[in-house]
Protein backbone atom coordinates (compact mmCIF):
# COMPACT_ATOMS: atom_id res chain seq x y z
CA UNK A 1 0.00 0.00 0.00
CA UNK A 2 2.62 2.15 1.15
CA UNK A 3 5.79 0.36 -0.40
CA UNK A 4 8.22 1.12 2.39
CA UNK A 5 11.59 -0.45 1.59
CA UNK A 6 14.35 -1.07 3.26
CA UNK A 7 15.92 2.50 3.01
CA UNK A 8 12.99 4.44 3.76
CA UNK A 9 12.46 2.48 6.82
CA UNK A 10 16.44 2.77 8.00
CA UNK A 11 15.98 6.83 7.35
CA UNK A 12 12.74 6.54 9.78
CA UNK A 13 14.52 4.96 12.20
CA UNK A 14 17.57 7.09 11.82
CA UNK A 15 15.17 10.65 12.23
CA UNK A 16 13.24 8.63 15.16
CA UNK A 17 16.39 8.03 16.95
CA UNK A 18 17.66 11.71 16.64
CA UNK A 19 14.15 12.92 17.49
CA UNK A 20 13.82 10.73 21.20
CA UNK A 21 17.72 9.41 21.88
CA UNK A 22 18.33 6.24 22.67
CA UNK A 23 17.29 6.19 26.42
CA UNK A 24 13.63 7.92 25.47
CA UNK A 25 13.58 5.04 22.54
CA UNK A 26 14.06 2.70 25.16
CA UNK A 27 11.26 3.64 27.60
CA UNK A 28 8.93 4.34 24.41
CA UNK A 29 9.54 0.90 23.75
CA UNK A 30 9.00 -0.70 26.88
CA UNK A 31 5.94 1.43 27.84
CA UNK A 32 4.19 -0.10 24.83
CA UNK A 33 5.45 -3.72 25.53
CA UNK A 34 3.61 -3.48 28.80
CA UNK A 35 0.70 -1.37 27.02
CA UNK A 36 0.32 -4.70 25.00
CA UNK A 37 0.94 -7.04 27.56
CA UNK A 38 -2.31 -5.14 29.52
CA UNK A 39 -4.36 -4.91 26.35
CA UNK A 40 -4.01 -8.94 25.96
CA UNK A 41 -4.67 -9.43 29.96
CA UNK A 42 -7.38 -7.50 29.74
CA UNK A 43 -9.12 -8.93 26.46
CA UNK A 44 -8.45 -13.23 28.23
CA UNK A 45 -10.36 -11.90 31.25
CA UNK A 46 -13.33 -10.39 29.45
CA UNK A 47 -13.43 -13.39 27.59
CA UNK A 48 -12.94 -15.76 30.46
CA UNK A 49 -15.95 -13.73 32.32
CA UNK A 50 -17.95 -13.71 29.28
CA UNK A 51 -17.98 -17.89 29.37
CA UNK A 52 -18.50 -18.00 33.11
CA UNK A 53 -21.80 -15.83 32.30
CA UNK A 54 -22.42 -18.26 29.49
CA UNK A 55 -22.23 -21.33 31.44
CA UNK A 56 -24.59 -19.64 34.26
CA UNK A 57 -27.47 -18.71 32.15
CA UNK A 58 -27.14 -22.58 30.78
CA UNK A 59 -27.35 -23.49 34.64
CA UNK A 60 -30.15 -21.19 34.80
CA UNK A 61 -32.37 -22.34 31.57
CA UNK A 62 -31.70 -26.06 33.19
CA UNK A 63 -29.27 -27.45 30.40
CA UNK A 64 -27.68 -30.48 32.17
CA UNK A 65 -24.68 -30.06 30.32
CA UNK A 66 -23.67 -26.55 31.46
CA UNK A 67 -24.53 -27.83 35.00
CA UNK A 68 -21.75 -30.56 34.75
CA UNK A 69 -19.21 -28.25 33.90
CA UNK A 70 -19.90 -26.08 37.13
CA UNK A 71 -19.52 -29.24 38.83
CA UNK A 72 -16.07 -29.91 37.50
CA UNK A 73 -15.46 -26.15 37.92
CA UNK A 74 -15.95 -26.25 41.85
CA UNK A 75 -14.06 -29.60 42.28
CA UNK A 76 -11.11 -27.76 40.62
CA UNK A 77 -11.57 -24.94 42.95
CA UNK A 78 -11.99 -27.03 46.23
CA UNK A 79 -8.92 -28.70 45.06
CA UNK A 80 -7.23 -25.47 44.98
CA UNK A 81 -8.40 -24.14 48.17
CA UNK A 82 -6.75 -27.46 50.15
Amino acid sequence: MFGFGMQELLVILAIVLLIFGPKRLKNIGADLGNAIKGFRTAVSDEDKAAEANEAAAKVIDGDGTAAEVTTQSSTTANQETK
